[in-house]
Formats: structure tokens, C-alpha cells, sequence
């Protein structure tokens, strides 16, 4: 019983210190993803204090009205912490998109960090050009993202809604264009949209339907396509010529 119990100490003394590391390696990313931000982006400081001021004074003025400014002080400077909290990684957010939009891959990799119930297949389809189709299925049925330049996508496009048509039945099938054209979506909204899209099929449907799909997709992605952004600097030919070895 006693050996038991050590056992037990110690199991809780490694889960405490394993959380204590895990909370510690948070904080040093927040701080290195703040400087990182606060070099690049030369408004994030005055704007972040600005909405913290700015809703510790809404508070202290509320307290002298109702005489109570020592109870609501604290209240506004909690809320104003947490405002410039959320107001810090929207613009963090906002300059990664800033970033990969208009890279190839960009649109698979802001489709696998989405959050929610979807079930996303990187570069079903794709060409030597970098062109490339994603595959999503989520609530609203299936749907095909694409990415790249618009006259090429759209035949990659029309043949992968064939293929998936045969085997979804009557699921709905979306198809986007993400760029910055008219009835194209912009990277950075391209989430949003995608969960602005109605609620067609349950959660049983979706992990059938991408069970069948993935039969027909291959093991590997599209021909040489990236499973992230390519930097700016990058040798895009080098990769294109790859791209047509894989392919041929």
C-alpha cells in the first residue's frame, strides 16, 4: 500500500513537473512570437496600450459613478490585459497571412491549421506549375480549394469534381479559388468562409465520405506540390523542375 502510494507521488510529481515545462516553453514562444511581431510591426505596442488604457478608464469612470472604483479597477485591468492579448495575436495572425499570400501552398496550409470538425486532404491534384487542388469535407459536404492560376485551376478543378462526384452521390460540392480577384477568397478569410458555408451532412457522413475518398486520392500529394508557404526567397524553378521529374 505504502509502495503504492510512493508510486502515486511520484506520478504526480512528474505530471506537475512535465506541465510546469510545457507552460514554460508557452511562455518563451508567446514572448519570442511578441519581439518577432513588435520588430516587424511598429504599431503593435501603442496600439496594445492603447486598448488596455482605453478600457481601465471605461472601468474607473463606471466606479466613480457608482462609487465603487476600487471593486471595478481590477475588473478593467484584467479585461484590459486580455483585450490587448487578443488584439496582439489578430495582427500576429494577420502578418503571417500577409506573408504567404500568393505563396504555393499557402491555401493547404491555412487549411490544415483550421480549427473545427474537417477533414483536409493537401494537393489531391496538382501540375508542374504548382497549381493545386485541396480537398476539404466538413458539415457543408465537399470542398474543392484551389490555388494557383485561375485558368489552370479551373480544368484541375472540373476533373476533381468528377472524380469525387461519383463517389459523394448527392453531398454538396463546393468549389473556391482563393486569390485576391473578383469571386476569388482572400487567404485570410478563406476559414471564415469556409464555416460561413451551410450545414449539410452529420458527423457519421464525414468520416465516410472521406474514408471513400481517400481511396481514390493516392498516397502521396499532387506532383511536387509543398505542404506549406514557400518562402519568398526560394528557388521556385528548382522546385518546378522537380515537380515535372515527379511527374513524368
Amino acid at each position: 500500500m505504502a509502495k503504492a502510494q510512493s508510486v502515486s507521488k511520484e506520478a504526480k510529481a512528474e505530471a506537475k513537473k512535465a506541465r510546469r515545462a510545457a507552460s514554460k516553453e508557452r511562455r518563451q514562444q508567446l514572448w519570442q512570437a511578441f519581439q518577432m511581431q513588435r520588430k516587424e510591426d511598429k504599431r503593435l505596442i501603442p496600439y496594445m496600450v492603447g486598448v488596455f488604457l482605453v478600457i481601465v478608464a471605461v472601468f474607473v469612470v463606471l466606479g466613480l459613478i457608482f462609487g465603487a472604483v476600487w471593486m471595478l479597477l481590477p475588473i478593467g485591468i484584467v479585461l484590459g490585459l486580455l483585450a490587448a492579448f487578443i488584439l496582439f495575436g489578430r495582427r500576429v495572425q494577420k502578418s503571417v497571412y500577409t506573408k504567404a499570400d500568393g505563396q504555393p501552398g499557402a491555401a493547404g496550409w491555412a487549411l490544415s491549421n483550421m480549427r473545427g470538425q474537417w477533414r483536409v486532404k493537401q494537393a489531391v491534384a496538382g501540375n508542374s506549375h504548382l497549381d493545386a487542388i485541396h480537398r476539404v469535407i466538413g458539415k457543408p459536404g465537399v470542398i474543392l480549394v484551389a490555388e494557383g492560376s485561375p485558368t489552370r485551376v479551373k480544368s484541375l478543378l472540373s476533373q476533381e469534381k468528377k472524380k469525387a462526384a461519383r463517389i459523394v452521390g448527392d453531398t454538396p460540392i463546393y468549389e473556391i479559388i482563393v486569390g485576391n480577384e473578383d469571386g476569388q477568397v482572400p487567404l485570410s478569410k478563406l476559414e471564415r468562409h469556409l464555416n460561413k458555408l451551410p450545414s449539410n451532412i452529420d458527423s457519421k457522413r464525414i468520416d465516410t465520405l472521406d474514408g471513400r475518398l481517400a481511396a481514390i486520392s493516392g498516397r502521396q500529394p499532387g506532383p511536387g506540390m509543398p505542404k506549406g508557404p514557400i518562402p519568398g526567397n526560394a528557388k521556385v524553378r528548382g522546385m518546378q523542375r522537380t515537380a515535372k521529374r515527379r511527374g513524368a
